[in-house]
Formats: C-alpha cells, structure tokens, sequence
C-alpha cells in the first residue's frame, strides 16, 4: 500500500462535493435563465377583430422573473419597424410572477417610455401618461397570477385592463401607444431577451 494513499481519499472527497455542489448551481442558474412562460391563449379579440399572438416572453430583473407577456397583432412581424407601422388594433397581455408594487409598475412604464421615446413627445402625452400611473399606482400590488393588459383600439386609444377589467375609458392616441410599444421593444427595451421574444425570435 502506498504510503500517502489515505491521506489522498479526503482531499478526492472533498472535490467531488464540491463538483457536485457547482453542478448543482448551474443547474439552478440555467433553471432561472429558462423560467416557463405563461400560457397564452393563441388569439384575442379587440372590439371585434381577432389577433394572434405574436411573441411572448418573461421579464426578467437579475435572477427575478416580474411578470410573463404576450403581444397581439394582426398579423405576424418579426421587425420593430414593421411592428410600429402595422395598423389595426393590437394588445399587450400580462401575468405577475411576483408581487409587483403598483406604483413601482407604474414608475417603471413611465421610465421605459422616456428612455425610448424624444422628450417632446412625452411632453405631448404627459396626460395620457398621469392616467398609466394612476391606474396602476391606485393598486398596493399586482399578485402572482394576476393579469393586466393594454390594448390599443383604433380611434379610440389605449384601453388599460387589471384582472379582465377595463379601467376607464381609452386614452390617448396611436402615438401614445407607440411610445407604450417602445417600453418593451425601443431602443432601450426594458429586456433584451423579452423584445427578441416579443418579435417571434427565440
């Protein structure tokens, strides 16, 4: 028998913990990295034309998932440009993944919109924007499982909706829904991944 054979069998132990141990934590990681979206339904109707689902995706902020997402459209697009000059109605739908303070959700929107949109214009839908916020922020929190939607109408505006329920009439124009659009898809999206998803890219 080798004279440092026992000696070697701890420290051979000791690695394979700890093999295990960064196995493990990879697989967490990647657990977290992949999280399982929401199930959508294929389609939507707004006031009469039917949509179908575009892309979805999660929302992500470090290692925390903030809520799943689905965007509507006429038809499918796979580009922002197209996405922006498509006409007819269109639909964002949402399902909490955590507790999400309402006027933390509501902060955040108004951020994203300025981030991605020319000062001028967030001048302009200033009124439309104070409305987002009181919506939202008229809520302590958006629960896990609980869902919230916008929807774009032709004509009319944007129509916000918070478990299914429509929260006042529609507001502001199809710009102002641009500008809503570009929280998520713009410039500076809110996430990376999520725009890829939202666009139909895996």
């Amino acid at each position: 028998m080798l004279p440092n054979t026992p000696a070697r069998r701890p420290s051979f132990t000791r690695h394979a913990a700890l093999a295990m141990t960064m196995a493990a934590a990879l697989w967490v990681t990647a657990a977290q990295a992949a999280p399982t979206v929401s199930k959508f339904e294929p389609t939507a109707e707004v006031l009469g034309t039917k949509l179908q689902i575009n892309g979805q995706g999660t929302r992500r902020r470090g290692i925390f998932n903030g809520y799943d997402m689905a965007l509507y459209t006429t038809r499918k697009v796979a580009t922002v440009d197209d996405l922006l000059a498509l006409p007819g109605p269109k639909k964002l739908q949402f399902v909490a993944l955590r507790d999400l303070p309402g006027t933390e959700l509501g902060r955040l929107f108004i951020k994203g919109m300025g981030e991605n949109s020319p000062k001028e214009l967030t001048q302009k839908h200033s009124l439309s924007s104070l409305r987002l916020i009181e919506i939202f922020s008229g809520r302590p929190k958006v629960a896990p499982g609980e869902t919230f939607a916008m929807e774009f109408i032709p004509g009319k505006g944007t129509l916000f909706y918070i478990l299914g329920k429509p929260q006042g009439e529609p507001v502001g124009d199809a710009e102002f829904f641009t500008m809503v659009l570009k929280i998520w898809v713009g410039p500076q999206p809110a996430d990376t991944l999520l725009k890829e998803a939202l666009l139909g890219k895996e």
